[in-house]
């Protein structure tokens, strides 16, 4: 297989995914995805941060979206899935808090990251290789990114979603690593190994 038709397969991966997660949050097949807690190291990383802006890239729901927002955050959620952002629009609404919320296919950069803009970042269960250096550019220096993601059991090989043990941390080479784990999930919503880094950016 050739590179171009390796990007290719992705690409069109990615919209059916798209397409499949609009067909289950429309049918609300599962419970977990409306009422789930909060992603458990977002609560304790920004619990020892001072709000400012945070933003949440792939915030299906936004369970972390609306946490963060109902503590004092200004958040902006992104998702490519309509009907994900409409379920989280509700949410706002009955809890009385604003989230600016955002349908946008990220593979397609339908949503542009402001350099230096965020205070938090979040990449949480979400695995887009080519998107972390916009993530890191896109938080203030001093800034901090949380990223989570699946990773393969012995025996597998890396796949568009999932990474290799120990290949998360390397995209935060040189900042400052905040956290570092590599295991089972510590979230209930989740059942595959993840690896979970929080970095901050360094003063320029």
């Amino acid at each position: 297989m050739t590179k171009t038709q390796k990007t290719f397969s992705g690409k069109v991966r990615q919209s059916v995914k798209i397409a499949e997660w609009n067909e289950r949050y429309r049918a609300r097949e599962q419970a977990g995805d409306f009422e789930a807690r909060p992603t458990p190291l977002v609560i304790e990383t920004a619990e020892h941060l001072r709000p400012g802006r945070a933003i949440d890239l792939a915030c299906g729901t936004g369970r972390d979206a609306l946490w963060l927002a109902a503590r004092g955050w200004s958040t902006t959620a992104v998702d490519g899935s309509e009907a994900a952002i409409a379920a989280l629009r509700l949410k706002a609404d009955q809890l009385r808090i604003e989230v600016d919320a955002r349908v946008a296919d990220l593979t397609k950069s339908e949503f542009a990251i402001e350099k230096g803009r965020w205070d938090l970042a979040l990449m949480c269960y979400y695995l887009q290789r080519d998107l972390f250096d916009a993530v890191k550019n896109g938080v203030r220096p001093g800034g901090v990114v949380i990223a989570i993601v699946h990773t393969t059991r012995p025996g597998e090989e890396p796949t568009i979603s999932r990474l290799r043990p120990g290949e998360l941390i390397a995209y935060f080479d040189g900042w400052p690593i905040l956290h570092h784990y590599e295991g089972a999930s510590r979230d209930p919503a989740h059942r595959r190994p993840v690896e979970e880094v929080v970095a901050r950016r360094p003063l320029d």
